[in-house]
């Protein structure tokens, strides 16, 4: 399956870190494409685990993390409007 993952963390007391930890986990799994933004393929299992690991820093009550599935990325449309990334041009 093909993924995008948005992640807002509120820069609070342990913000910073949270938001740290969370950007290392997503990066193990998924391309960075901005900021708190990543994508990518991958397995039903995978995103299991890499929930698995987000939910341990996630603080339920301040953060969010929201994830956009689609079969497979070429079912998904993408524009850029502004600056187009270079890191993302090899998924077009």
């Amino acid at each position: 399956m093909y993924i995008i993952l948005i992640y807002d963390i509120t820069q609070d007391n342990g913000g910073a870190k949270v938001s740290r930890n969370i950007f290392k986990i997503c990066k193990k799994y998924l391309t960075h494409v901005q900021k708190s933004v990543f994508e990518g393929e991958i397995t039903p299992p995978l995103l299991v685990k890499l929930r698995m690991e987000l939910d341990q820093y996630i603080r339920e009550e301040e953060d969010s993390v929201i994830v956009f599935s689609s079969r497979q990325e070429r079912w998904l449309e993408k524009e850029f409007w502004g600056a187009a990334d270079e890191k993302t041009s090899n998924f077009f």
